[in-house]
């Protein structure tokens, strides 16, 4: 039977686009021999490859609870970025990252909760219902995003955590709040993925997250040893590396659902009251991290979405930091709030120094994928933030923001950018948001508080 033209259009985008398998289909990451195989006609991606240019990813990495000031700062000596300690792990990125002062969120700045005012307004600028039988906060970029060019992925967008959504009151509001900065409308947060088998089967499968009942790999090898022979050499060793990071992360996630070690979040029993269910969550804090940062990097890899958000903690967390050498209590109550007590100082600083690590190192994957004249870093932009500066006073007057990758070139990058003196009006994080916006394609005339782009980024 003749297909017709959209059936066929369709299907020639798929077998473009994907190499496919089993009942499933795995993405190809960017190669610049991709216009070699039939770019014309095919995915986003490969028109992009096709013009020579991969497309333009944004990530956001959360911590909650803020930072201690005196460790958070950047200056110039000498035409060099100076950094404080708590950006110590920074270091080898200077280069690759702007430090932005001075921005904030207006709205969420003068609300009641010092907490749950502001962390679900760090993406959206806007200011939280204070009924509580009412919840409410304003979309957020991601997903102004998402709608717009979402469609190009099989994912429209990849919203992760580490900690589970919380339902309790907390000052009389709901604990939602803390455990969401994506907002897919006004009234609903995004569902947030925080078991990595799960993320990983969305990025492998078809972006539903169906189970899978063997390796993906195994059902495509034979087109995958097809497409070798056909793609340039440095496109065969990317291949190589691509598929060998997939079979590293399967490995990962199946070795960690096997551990019974508990960090982190910590449930309301000592001992279960229940028979105990499968274990598919990492249970050791510094694992689960990395691999849902590798998620990220192998979903931007294979184009499967190109916006992405991570929540290292919920805000209010009591996640428990004692894989760090010398600290100990948890990381809300016994940490922030006496990050100023000599004997806890330092104990504060390493959790602000092992949220930096984190963005350090999702950095560091992005920088070491080519992709043709940059790297997987070149062609995006990732954020780390919190939704509070002073984590101990609750000062939200500016927001601790850190931007890097160069946006497909038209990014500088190396820069300290200090807007606090620069007037109410032109310090919105908001304004920031559409400059991002701006350089994904996404054409929006206003969001949250601001009309105008950020100045001089």
């Amino acid at each position: 039977m003749k297909m017709s033209t959209e059936t066929h259009s369709n299907h020639m985008k798929s077998r473009r686009r994907f190499l496919q398998g089993a009942g499933v289909a795995l993405a190809l990451p960017w190669m610049e021999s991709v216009p070699l195989l039939g770019a014309e006609g095919g995915s986003a991606v490969q028109k992009a490859a096709a013009a020579g240019k991969p497309p333009v990813r944004f990530g956001c990495v959360f911590f909650s609870n803020g930072v201690e000031p005196i460790h958070w700062w950047a200056k110039d000596r000498d035409g060099e970025m100076e950094i404080g300690p708590g950006l110590r792990p920074m270091m080898p990125h200077r280069k690759d990252m702007n430090f932005i002062r001075g921005l904030f969120n207006e709205d969420a700045f003068t609300a009641k909760s010092p907490h749950l005012g502001r962390s679900p307004s760090m993406l959206s600028g806007g200011l939280i219902s204070f009924d509580p039988s009412v919840i409410h906060c304003g979309k957020s970029m991601d997903q102004v995003m998402a709608d717009q060019i979402g469609s190009e992925t099989a994912v429209p967008s990849l919203v992760l955590g580490i900690e589970p959504n919380e339902l309790r009151l907390e000052d009389g509001l709901s604990m939602i709040y803390g455990s969401s900065i994506s907002w897919t409308t006004d009234s609903r947060p995004t569902t947030k993925e925080i078991y990595p088998a799960r993320a990983f089967q969305r990025l492998v499968g078809d972006g539903r997250g169906r189970e899978l009942d063997r390796s993906i790999l195994d059902s495509v090898l034979d087109q995958a040893h097809s497409l070798e022979s056909r793609v340039s050499r440095s496109d065969q060793r990317k291949l190589d590396e691509y598929f060998d990071s997939i079979r590293d992360i399967e490995k990962r996630i199946d070795q960690g659902s096997k551990e019974h070690r508990l960090e982190g979040w910590q449930p309301t029993l000592s001992e279960p009251n229940m028979e105990r269910p499968a274990d598919e969550l990492p249970q050791h804090v510094p694992d689960h991290m990395k691999l849902m940062l590798d998620l990220i990097v192998l979903a931007f890899q294979m184009d499967k979405t190109r916006i992405a958000t991570l929540m290292l903690n919920n805000d209010l967390s009591q996640m428990n930091f004692k894989f760090l050498e010398g600290v100990k209590g948890a990381l809300h109550l016994d940490l922030t709030h006496n990050g100023k007590v000599p004997e806890l100082e330092a104990m504060y600083l390493k959790t602000n120094q092992y949220h930096v690590e984190q963005f350090a190192y999702i950095l560091d994957r992005m920088k070491g994928i080519d992709e043709g004249e940059g790297t997987l870093l070149d062609n995006s932009m990732m954020m780390l933030c919190s939704s509070l500066f002073d984590g101990d006073s609750h000062s939200a007057e500016q927001l601790p923001i850190l931007l890097a990758g160069r946006a497909g070139g038209t990014l500088k990058t190396g820069r300290i950018l200090d807007y606090f003196e620069s007037g109410n009006e032109n310090r919105h994080a908001s304004s920031l948001y559409l400059d991002i916006m701006d350089r994904m394609g996404v054409e929006v005339d206003r969001f949250s508080e601001s009309s105008r782009r950020l100045a001089d980024l």
